[in-house]
């Protein structure tokens, strides 16, 4: 089932091109993930390549998830495993941008 809650994640590393940061940051974000029962999907993404005045991508990772409802996502924000993604990989980013959208 999708959910009716989307919550968008696009994360800025200090170190793009820094390899390790990468792996560890994944290795991080993926673990989490996995913990999380009120996820019902889930994107873990890089930019694609394309190419047009309206995209920004210069971002390093984008996170969609979807929940049942805000209240779903409301504990995944106060999950133990997510916060201890942030508190594992906050150094890694230098921007962190949220959008959060419901289904119309």
């Amino acid at each position: 089932m999708l959910g009716n809650f989307y919550h968008v994640v696009y994360f800025w590393l200090k170190e793009p091109e820094n390899q390790s940061d990468r792996k560890q940051f994944l290795a991080s974000l993926n673990g989490f993930l996995d913990q999380v029962d009120e996820i019902k999907t889930r994107h873990v993404g890089s930019p694609a390549p394309t190419n047009r005045p309206v995209i920004d991508s210069s971002y390093t990772f984008s996170l969609i998830l979807s929940f049942k409802n805000k209240n779903e996502q409301d504990i995944y924000q106060e999950h133990a495993a997510h916060k201890k993604f942030i508190a594992d990989s906050k150094a890694l980013w230098q921007k962190v941008q949220v959008y959060d959208s419901e289904l119309l």
